[in-house]
């Protein structure tokens, strides 16, 4: 009865229907069985294999495959040097840009403050 509790319910149905399907077929019965005990189930061929598969004495197993293995894609090492120095490359084109933007507009003011210098000059220069 033991092993019984490791099977499922359709493991169990298919061991059970392809025992049956033997003792149909006028195999021999595993389990002793009386002629009166026979009568009473009615020579049927599934309570006899269900009688044989509680008493544990088939010798039916069963296969469970286990599942297959997804091997992920090895990444070489130099595609990751590659990866890391592109993403480096970007960074560092990123910074130069930010870098020039800052630069502009101290240069813009530096040339704002000369002009502003030259009027300056200009109208000193200029007495009514």
């Amino acid at each position: 009865m033991s092993e019984q509790t490791n099977y499922t319910k359709f493991e169990r149905a298919r061991i059970i229907g392809a025992r049956a399907l033997q003792i149909s077929a006028n195999a021999p019965i595993l389990i002793k069985l009386d002629k009166e005990e026979l009568e009473k189930i009615n020579f049927d061929p599934i309570r006899i294999s269900e009688l044989e598969f509680e008493s544990g004495i088939l010798p039916i197993t069963v296969h469970r495959p286990l599942p297959k293995k997804i091997e992920k894609k090895e990444v070489e090492v130099s595609e990751i040097v590659e990866e890391e120095s592109e993403e480096k490359k970007e960074e560092v084109e990123e910074k130069e840009v930010k870098e020039e933007k800052a630069v502009e507009p101290e240069e813009e003011e530096e040339e704002a403050e000369e002009k502003e210098a030259e009027v300056e000059e200009e109208d000193a220069g200029d007495t009514f």
